[in-house]
C-alpha cells in the first residue's frame, strides 16, 4: 500500500505541474503576449477553461500527502511555512483577479486585474521553484537559502513561462499567436510543449526521491482505507481532464467571459 500511495503521490504532483504549469505560465508571459485590453482577453481565453480543474490536481496531491504521510506533511509544513505563504498568496490573488476580471467596471478595473494575474502567476512560479529547491539541496525541512535557491527559483520559473509559452502557441491566433510562434523559434509547437511538460513533470518526482515517503507514510490501516478510495476517484479525474482538454482544442478566436 506504501507504494500505491506514492505512485499517486507522484501521479498528482506531476499532473499538476504539467497541467497547471501551463496555465501559470502563460498568465506570466500575458504582458508580452497581449498588448491591448482585447489582446489580453484572447490570452486569458486560451486558459480559461483549464485552470480550475488544473488546480484540482494540487488538491489532490495535496490531500494524498494530509492522508497517507500525515507527519511528512507535518514536517514539510512547519519547515517550509514561509515559503508556502507566498505560494498560496499568489494563487489566490490570480484567482481572484481572473474571475474578478469580466466583472468590474471600465478598463482601469481590467488593467488591475491583469496585472494581479501576472503578478500572482509570477509569485506561484517563484514560489514552486523555492519550495523544491530545498528537497533538491537536500535541506526538506528547512527554507532553502543563499544563491542556489535563488537560482533554483528562476530557472524554475523560466521553465513555467517556457511551458506557458509553448501552451500560447498552441492556443493563441493572431498577433498574440506570433508573439508566442517568435520566441518558440524553429522547435515545432508540439516538439516545445512536450520537452517543457517533461522538464516540469520531472521537478516533483526529483524533490520527492529526496524524500522519506517510505519510512513516513501512515499505518497500514489508514493506507488500506484511503489507496482504494483514491484508485476509484483517479480515473475520474482523469476522464474530467480528457474531456476538458478534447472540449477546448480549438484555438481561441474570440475573448471569453473573463
Amino acid at each position: 500500500m506504501e507504494t500505491l500511495a506514492i505512485v499517486l503521490l507522484a501521479f498528482f504532483a506531476t499532473g499538476y505541474f504539467v497541467l497547471a504549469g501551463a496555465d501559470i505560465g502563460t498568465g506570466m508571459l500575458s504582458p508580452y503576449l497581449g498588448r491591448s485590453d482585447h489582446e489580453r482577453r484572447l490570452v486569458i481565453a486560451s486558459f480559461a477553461p483549464f485552470f480550475l480543474g488544473n488546480e484540482v490536481w494540487l488538491i489532490a496531491t495535496a490531500g494524498v500527502l494530509v492522508g497517507c504521510f500525515p507527519d511528512l506533511e507535518g514536517e514539510l509544513l512547519s519547515g517550509q511555512f514561509t515559503v508556502l505563504v507566498p505560494l498560496l498568496g499568489g494563487w489566490i490573488v490570480r484567482d481572484i483577479a481572473l474571475w474578478s476580471r469580466g466583472r468590474g467596471p471600465g478598463r482601469r478595473w481590467r488593467a488591475a486585474c491583469d496585472g494581479a494575474v501576472v503578478c500572482g502567476s509570477w509569485a506561484v512560479a517563484l514560489s514552486w521553484g523555492w519550495l523544491l529547491a530545498a528537497p533538491l539541496t537536500g535541506t526538506p525541512y528547512e527554507r532553502a537559502g543563499g544563491a542556489t535557491a535563488v537560482l533554483v527559483a528562476l530557472a524554475t520559473a523560466a521553465l513555467f513561462a517556457a511551458h506557458g509559452l509553448g501552451f500560447a502557441a498552441l492556443r493563441l491566433t493572431g498577433l498574440p499567436f506570433e508573439r508566442a510562434r517568435l520566441l518558440v523559434g524553429r522547435t515545432g509547437r508540439w516538439q516545445s510543449f512536450a520537452l517543457t511538460a517533461a522538464l516540469l513533470g520531472a521537478l516533483p518526482l526529483l524533490a520527492g526521491s529526496a524524500l522519506p515517503l517510505t519510512e513516513r507514510a501512515a499505518d497500514g490501516a489508514t493506507l488500506a482505507l484511503l489507496v482504494p478510495a483514491l484508485l476509484v476517484v483517479t480515473p475520474f479525474l482523469v476522464a474530467a481532464q480528457v474531456w476538458t482538454w478534447r472540449t477546448f482544442r480549438h484555438r481561441v478566436t474570440r475573448p471569453s467571459y473573463l
